[in-house]
């Protein structure tokens, strides 16, 4: 925000611009990476419409948990292969959790 400026003066301002903002009534917002994913809980989201172009803005506190694999999937793809649960969860990850590939893959050596 622009300093000395109040809320309602922004909003005017933003109005003659052309910028339509509005707060959304959003509960929970995940946002999915390819090891984690971050949960926003009671998020403030703004909707901004700036001519058709819609933009959103997120504020709040996240909780960022690590994405995994069931510990017996790790398991069979080790065991099966002959590698490390390391190797084994690697695999996984690059086959996008399909364990039969995971397995061909270790198996080919790739």
């Amino acid at each position: 925000m622009m300093p000395n400026m109040n809320p309602k003066q922004m909003k005017k301002l933003m109005k003659k611009a052309g910028i339509k903002t509005k707060e959304l009534p959003v509960n929970e917002i995940i946002f999915t990476f390819d090891d984690k994913k971050w949960e926003f809980i009671e998020p403030q989201v703004t909707e901004i419409d700036m001519m058709g172009q819609k933009s959103f803005q997120v504020v709040g506190t996240f909780v960022e948990k690590e994405l995994g694999f069931p510990e017996e999937d790790i398991k069979m793809v080790a065991e099966k292969a002959g590698v490390s649960e390391e190797e084994a969860k690697k695999a996984l990850k690059e086959s996008g959790g399909d364990i039969a590939e995971a397995i061909l893959n270790l198996s080919r050596g790739e």
